[in-house]
């Protein structure tokens, strides 16, 4: 059995390699460290040993992507000498695992409803991955493309994929020259440019309302959409603010049941030069979760009245 030194020095070593933020990554180093050595992690094993981890990465460097997690279901560690191996077999791994929940969870789209008013409803769990997910959210686009306003409900939206965030968003915009925004990744020392889409299984949404629901467990690729359609004047976001995850993130085995997440890239707006990492996304109208959907139809009604 691995020791509680080992784990967290092979989960310091990946977050200094490749943390966004390396500065950040050398303090974090430093910090945990010490408390390592002083015993503040003795008697932890399993779960309860990555929550206390965690709870001290977040305290010295507040990303909330940045986490020691326990899984019941067996992984790879990284083997010395055969880190690039590992890595690859990680990434792999949880893609799979990624793909396999969508495909369960209907790529995400819990359901879609017309409302009275002829309102569209779109509840979005998961954001997947632009290939795999076109048909769905083409499928769902296409109920509601005779509305006369919508509703996306993201308040139980933990994350998904930055392509397939970048394809909803498309469905907003009449064309494939809006640049959404780029994410800047820091072991590669790349930037990639994500545009609005070209073509789309569907009709686009366009001079339309659009009201996108929002709560404290938003987060990551939920929080794109919203922060996104939100910079570019395309959506009203109704509810709380959002959680505070903007980093895109890499999964790494540390044993076979603790994974270190290291967030190493950063997403900026060709809005706002910036993201909401660490501060949410703001509604433009705050009201608590559960109140969100009436509102943001009062409004929705309020609006086509008025036009």
């Amino acid at each position: 059995m691995l020791t509680n030194e080992h784990i967290i020095d092979q989960a310091l070593n990946r977050i200094v390699a490749g943390y966004v933020f390396p500065e950040k990554a050398a303090e974090l180093d430093t910090v945990i460290r010490g408390r390592l050595a002083a015993g503040a992690y003795e008697g932890l094993d399993g779960a309860a040993l990555c929550t206390a981890v965690t709870a001290d990465f977040q305290e010295v460097v507040p990303d909330k992507h940045l986490r020691l997690l326990w899984t019941d279901v067996p992984q790879t560690p990284v083997r010395a000498g055969d880190a690039d191996d590992a890595d690859d077999a990680d990434e792999n791994a949880a893609r799979a695992a990624f793909s396999a929940r969508l495909r369960e969870e209907n790529q995400g789209i819990r359901r879609v409803e017309q409302l009275e008013g002829n309102v569209g409803l779109i509840d979005i769990r998961l954001i997947p991955s632009a290939d795999e997910g076109a048909a769905a959210i083409g499928a769902a686009m296409q109920l509601v493309a005779h509305t006369s306003a919508l509703v996306l409900d993201l308040r139980a939206c933990p994350g998904g994929m930055p392509e397939g965030a970048a394809m909803w968003n498309s469905y907003f915009f009449p064309d494939d020259q809006v640049h959404l925004h780029d994410i800047e990744d820091t072991p590669s020392g790349t930037s990639r440019q994500f545009w609005t889409v070209a073509h789309l299984p569907a009709p686009r949404y366009l001079d339309r309302p659009v009201y996108i629901l929002t709560s404290a467990d938003t987060f990551s690729g939920g929080e794109d959409v919203a922060y996104t359609l939100q910079a570019h004047g395309r959506a009203v976001l109704v509810g709380e603010t959002t959680r505070g995850g903007a980093h895109p993130t890499t999964r790494y085995a540390v044993t076979e049941h603790v994974l270190v997440t290291v967030p190493t890239a950063r997403t900026i707006s060709t809005v706002t030069g910036t993201n909401w990492e660490g501060v949410g996304v703001l509604p433009d109208l705050p009201v608590p979760a559960d109140q969100a959907l009436a509102t943001a139809l009062k409004a929705a009604g309020d609006r086509l009245a008025a036009a």
